[in-house]
């Protein structure tokens, strides 16, 4: 028979053994729902910053130009929206809306799945791995839907700078370009386009994902405060347009209706160092961060 003194009361062993328990493993987001949180979101978010892609792709367009028709920022928006309106600011938002909902759902999805694969047993991701599947994201959303996207995207604002603007919308533009192009012709800078997109995510997933551990510290559950996760992603987003706009200036002018003049991504790369500088090659990059994204980075 046990003895009085060593009987434990039932209602005190569970608490004594959660008291002892480690820390659980952190718990992993699902990659269907980060396809369609990151859809959401990329569709909210090129609303609001769609003018600054505008601004930005002409001045990248511009600097070729000689003398250039703009003087910064700023005259670019005043002489846009004297000419076309505010609406001016706006076009070719259409062919970027339509990518951009698939393109942050494929991105998230991927990063999601590729990050919980690479997790150690707590269900931490470290630095390294987060740099690694955010560049397996970024090259996957290059190729199944930035680059037709964006070659889009440049043509139809390229095309308004013409004295007659030839694309009525969206769907003819599009038309117009695989009658005259064929598919290839969606996919013109595709090589500047994965090099961007892969080092653009490989950037900000690994400053978010270093400030998240900095952040949670020993706790992977740790709760990060929406704000707290906002303020992540504006300096991870920034940190990825800084790092990365030389490769999106050569992006720009592969995929603008004056490709042509270009054999190859490097052969742009060349062209551009060689008759404009090295100034030409970080040309966007300030009014491009001024609004940079503050995309939904869970915590």
């Amino acid at each position: 028979m046990q003895d009085k003194g060593s009987f434990l009361s039932p209602f005190h062993g569970p608490r004594r053994l959660s008291a002892a328990a480690p820390v659980g493993r952190a718990k992993l987001t699902h990659p269907g729902k980060a396809i369609l949180a990151g859809g959401i979101a990329g569709g909210i978010e090129i609303c609001i910053t769609f003018p600054t892609e505008y601004v930005k792709t002409q001045l990248q367009l511009d600097e070729k130009a000689n003398p250039p028709k703009y003087r910064g920022i700023a005259d670019c928006v005043k002489q846009t929206v004297q000419s076309h309106g505010v609406k001016g600011l706006y076009r070719g938002l259409s062919s970027l809306l339509y990518g951009s909902i698939p393109k942050s759902a494929v991105r998230f999805g991927v990063f999601e799945f590729l990050s919980n694969k690479a997790r150690d047993e707590s269900g931490r991701l470290d630095s390294t791995k987060g740099l690694l599947c955010g560049l397996g994201a970024g090259v996957m959303e290059a190729v199944l839907v930035v680059c037709p996207m964006e070659t889009v995207k440049v043509k139809f604002i390229h095309d308004q700078t013409s004295a007659k603007p030839r694309y009525k919308g969206f769907y003819h533009g599009v038309r117009e370009i695989v009658r005259e192009q064929g598919l290839r012709g969606t996919y013109q800078g595709l090589t500047a386009t994965v090099l961007k997109q892969g080092s653009n995510q490989a950037i900000r997933f690994f400053v978010m994902t270093s400030l998240k551990n900095w952040y949670k510290g020993d706790d992977p559950n740790k709760t990060i405060n929406p704000l707290v996760t906002g303020l992540f992603g504006a300096t991870a987003g920034a940190a990825s347009v800084f790092g990365n706009t030389p490769l999106d200036v050569i992006k720009t002018r592969m995929q603008g209706l004056e490709a042509h003049k270009y054999k190859n991504t490097l052969d742009c790369a060349v062209k551009i160092l060689r008759y404009e500088g090295v100034t030409a090659l970080m040309t966007a990059g300030t009014e491009k961060s001024q609004m940079c994204r503050v995309r939904s980075q869970r915590g």
